[in-house]
C-alpha cells in the first residue's frame, strides 16, 4: 500500500470498554440472550437426533441456523446502514422472542416434527441474520476508537461465556425437566435484550444532506466497496479458508456425543460448555498470543489447532479426550474469530460498516452452512470419522494456501470522512435522481514521474470504485504526452454528491501524493458532465 497511514492511538486495556455504561448494559443483556440461543441450539440438535438420527438431517439443524445469514445478510446490512439501528434491533428481537415462545409451546405438547424444527430454527436464524450487522455496526458507537479491538474481543468472549453456560444448562434441563425447557428459557431470554434496547439511546449521527439510498442501491454500494477494498478482501479470503472446514466440528458434534461417544444430552452439553470455557480462556490470553504471533500468526495457529481437534475426535473417541479437544477447539475458535472480526471492522468506514460486516457474515455463515451440509453428506456416505479427518486435513492445508492474504491492513488507515472535495459547480438544476454523471480530472505529469503516477492511479481507481464510481479509465493525450485524463461514472448526481461525503482521510492522502506529481501551474482540472437531455448548461 502506498497510501500513507496515520499513527493509531494506543490500544486500551482489555477491560476498559466495561467503563462505558451503554456497552456494559448491552453486553450483559446480549450474554443472557445468547445463553438462551445456545440452549436452543443444544435442544434443537438433541431433539433432532430423537426425531431423525440421520447424519444429514441432524446437520440440517446447523444449516438452518446459519443459512439465513448467508441468504439475508446483505439485505440486513443495507437496512442497518439506512434505518435506525436501535429500532431495527427492537423489532427483530421482539419477533424472535415470539417465535421462540411458539416453538417451546409446540415442543411441550409433543407436536414437533423434523420439518417444523428446521422451519423454526430457520426463522430464528433469519432474525439473527437481520440483527447481526446492526449489532456489530453499533459497537464503534459504544466505545472509543482505541477501545474497539478490546470491545470486539469482549463481545467474542461474551458469546463464549454464554456458550459455556447455555449448553451445560440445557443438558441439565433436558434431563431434569424435559426437552421443552431450553426452548422456553430461550424465549424468556429475549426480555433482557429488549429492555436494554428500550433503555439505550444511540448518540446522534451526523446528518447527510442527501436523501437516503434505496435498498438496492445501498447493497450495490456495499458490494462495490468490498470488491475494491484490499483489507476487507484479505479478511474474507482467510475467513472462507477457515470456516468451511471448521464447520465440520459444529455439524458433527451432536453425532459425536450420541454415536461416537455413546453419550446423552448431558455429555453433549458438557462438550459445548468445554468449547465455551476454552474460548473464554483463549480470550484472556489472546492479547499475549497476538503480541507474539500477530493477527496472521494467531489465525494460522488457531486453524492448525482446529485441525488437531478434528483429528482427535476421529482417532481418539473417548469422553475425556473429547472434552479436552473441545476446550482446545474453543481456544482456537476465539483466536481466529476475534482476529478476523477486528480485521473486518478496521477495514470499514462508518458509512458502509454494516454492509461490509454483512458481507463478512455472508462468507462466515455461507461457509458454515454449506460446510455443514457437505460434511453431513460425507458422514452419511463414509462415516463420521472420515468426515472429521478430511476436514482436519483441509483446515491444515488452508494455512499456507491463504497466508499471503494479510490481516489488519486497514488498522492504521484514516477512514473518517475528509470532506476535502470542493462543492461541484453546476449552472442550472441537476436532477439528483438522474444519471449517469461523468467526472473527468486532467493531470500534467513529467515523463520521469509517470511510472510512479501510473502505480498511484491504479490505487486511486479502486478508491473511486469504493465510493460508487464505475467505468474508470485513464487516457493519455496524443498531442500532449505529459497530459493524462482520468474519467469515471457515477450512477446519478445524488450518488456523486454522496461520494463527496464518503471520501476518506486515506483517500485524501493518496490524492495528495498524486497531486504532488502534477506539473501544472493550477491544480488538476475537474469537470462534471451531465446528460444534456436532463440538464443543459451543467459544468
Amino acid at each position: 500500500m502506498t497510501t500513507a497511514m496515520t499513527n493509531p492511538a494506543p490500544e486500551a486495556s482489555a477491560w476498559s470498554p466495561f467503563g462505558k455504561t451503554a456497552f456494559l448494559v448491552l453486553w450483559t443483556a446480549t450474554v443472557v440472550s445468547n445463553v438462551g440461543t445456545w440452549m436452543h441450539d443444544v435442544g434443537a440438535g438433541w431433539l433432532m437426533t430423537e426425531l431423525s438420527p440421520s447424519p444429514f438431517v441432524v446437520a440440517m439443524v446447523q444449516a438452518a441456523t446459519t443459512a439465513p445469514v448467508f441468504l439475508f445478510a446483505l439485505l440486513a446490512g443495507a437496512l442497518a446502514d439506512l434505518v435506525d439501528r436501535r429500532l431495527l434491533l427492537l423489532v427483530v428481537n421482539v419477533a424472535m422472542g415470539a417465535t421462540a415462545a411458539v416453538l417451546a409451546f409446540l415442543v411441550s405438547l409433543d407436536l414437533m416434527t423434523p420439518g417444523l424444527l428446521i422451519l423454526f430454527t430457520f426463522l430464528l436464524g433469519t432474525g439473527a441474520a437481520f440483527a447481526a450487522p446492526a449489532w456489530q455496526a453499533i459497537v464503534p458507537k459504544l466505545v472509543e476508537r482505541r477501545e474497539l479491538s478490546a470491545a470486539i474481543a469482549l463481545n467474542s468472549m461474551g458469546i463464549n461465556v454464554s456458550r459455556a453456560i447455555g449448553p451445560a444448562l440445557a443438558g441439565f434441563l433436558i434431563v431434569a425437566v424435559g426437552l421443552y425447557a431450553p426452548f422456553a428459557l430461550n424465549a424468556l431470554s429475549f426480555i433482557g435484550i429488549i429492555a436494554a434496547l428500550l433503555w439505550w439511546r444511540a448518540p446522534a449521527a451526523a446528518e447527510s444532506r442527501m436523501p437516503p439510498e434505496k435498498v438496492g442501491q445501498a447493497i450495490r454500494a456495499g458490494l462495490s466497496y468490498a470488491f475494491n477494498s484490499g483489507p476487507l478482501q484479505a479478511t474474507l479470503i482467510r475467513a472462507a479458508g477457515f470456516f468451511i472446514f471448521a464447520s465440520c466440528y459444529w455439524a458433527m458434534l451432536p453425532l459425536i456425543a450420541r454415536e461416537t461417544l455413546d453419550g446423552g444430552p448431558t455429555l453433549y452439553g458438557v462438550l459445548l460448555a468445554a468449547v465455551g470455557a476454552g474460548a473464554v480462556s483463549g480470550a484472556l490470553v489472546l492479547p499475549v498470543i497476538k503480541k507474539r504471533l500477530g493477527a496472521d500468526g494467531a489465525v494460522a495457529a488457531g486453524a492448525l489447532g482446529t485441525a488437531i481437534v478434528l483429528a482427535l475426535f476421529a482417532l481418539v473417541p473417548t469422553p475425556a479426550i473429547a472434552v479436552l479437544a473441545s476446550a482446545l477447539g474453543g481456544v482456537c475458535w476465539i483466536a481466529v474469530l476475534s482476529s478476523l472480526h477486528v480485521s473486518a471492522q478496521t477495514a470499514l468506514p462508518d458509512w458502509v460498516r454494516a454492509r461490509g460486516l454483512s458481507i463478512f457474515l455472508t462468507v462466515f455463515f455461507g461457509a458454515m452452512s454449506g460446510g455443514s451440509l457437505f460434511w453431513g453428506q460425507i458422514a452419511s456416505i463414509g462415516g463420521i470419522s472420515t468426515a472429521l479427518l478430511i476436514a482436519s486435513a483441509g483446515a491444515a492445508l488452508m494455512v499456507p494456501l491463504t497466508w499471503r492474504a494479510k490481516l489488519n491492513q486497514g488498522m492504521g488507515l484514516d477512514l473518517a470522512p475528509s470532506m476535502h472535495w470542493p462543492e461541484p459547480v453546476v449552472t442550472g438544476d441537476a436532477p439528483s435522481d438522474h444519471g449517469p454523471v461523468m467526472i473527468q480530472v486532467s493531470y500534467q505529469i513529467a515523463a520521469a514521474d509517470q511510472p510512479a503516477f501510473h502505480q498511484l492511479m491504479r490505487e486511486l481507481a479502486r478508491s473511486r470504485r469504493r465510493g460508487g464510481g464505475y467505468g474508470w479509465t485513464l487516457l493519455r493525450d496524443a498531442e500532449q504526452p505529459d497530459r493524462f485524463v482520468e474519467s469515471w461514472y457515477e450512477a446519478s448526481w445524488a450518488q456523486h454528491l454522496r461520494h463527496h461525503e464518503r471520501v476518506s482521510g486515506a483517500d485524501r492522502q493518496l490524492q495528495d501524493q498524486i497531486r504532488g506529481l502534477h506539473q501544472g501551474e493550477t491544480p488538476p482540472v475537474v469537470s462534471h458532465l451531465l446528460d444534456p437531455a436532463i440538464s443543459a448548461g451543467a459544468s
